[in-house]
């Protein structure tokens, strides 16, 4: 059986063969879509990769409600449970992208701010789902792990104002 799982995953890697093993296992940790990913990868600066990162948070937040309140599949929790996923995702890669700018000293201030405001707006959403939420058993995991990725990115924003120096202030001779 070991022989067999590496013989796969070697078909896979080598030879480029799309097997529905394969794509099942890419499949979930794909949370952008390809459109989505293009516009991270043609973003031509940290700040404008954040300010990305956070609209497609924004939008699984928005979904993650609608569904909510309108479910439509039997497939439901899974939904709800890729979308909490996509979010949190979508929330550490724009966390992700202010460490690349600190280190790359780039100025991210404007990033910086978004990710602290955002957030900011983002937590409340996600507290109200998991004092009283509806089906709140379906996902409870995965809102847990969005509330904490929303604090943790939070604190991040917070320790980068400090590490972002401000602007030179230019004085008039």
């Amino acid at each position: 059986m070991k022989f067999k799982s590496t013989a796969l995953l070697l078909a896979c890697g080598l030879f480029g063969t799309v097997l529905p093993i394969c794509a099942r296992g890419a499949a979930q940790k794909d949370y952008l879509s390809a459109l989505e990913a293009d516009k991270i990868r043609d973003a031509e600066t940290s700040n404008e990769r954040i300010r990305l990162f956070l609209t497609f948070a924004e939008d699984r937040l928005k979904k993650f409600q609608y569904e909510l309140e309108h479910p439509s599949s039997n497939h439901h929790g899974e939904m709800l449970n890729a979308l909490l996923n996509a979010y949190v995702g979508c929330v550490d890669d724009a966390a992700d992208n202010i460490q690349i700018g600190i280190e790359k000293q780039e100025d991210i201030r404007k990033g910086v701010d978004l990710m602290a405001s955002r957030s900011k707006e983002f937590l409340p959403v996600l507290q109200k789902y998991s004092a009283n939420g509806p089906e709140l058993e379906v996902y409870k995991d995965n809102l847990d792990d969005a509330i904490e990725g929303t604090q943790d990115a939070m604190k991040d924003a917070e320790k980068a104002k400090k590490k972002v120096s401000p602007p030179p202030i230019r004085r008039k001779h």
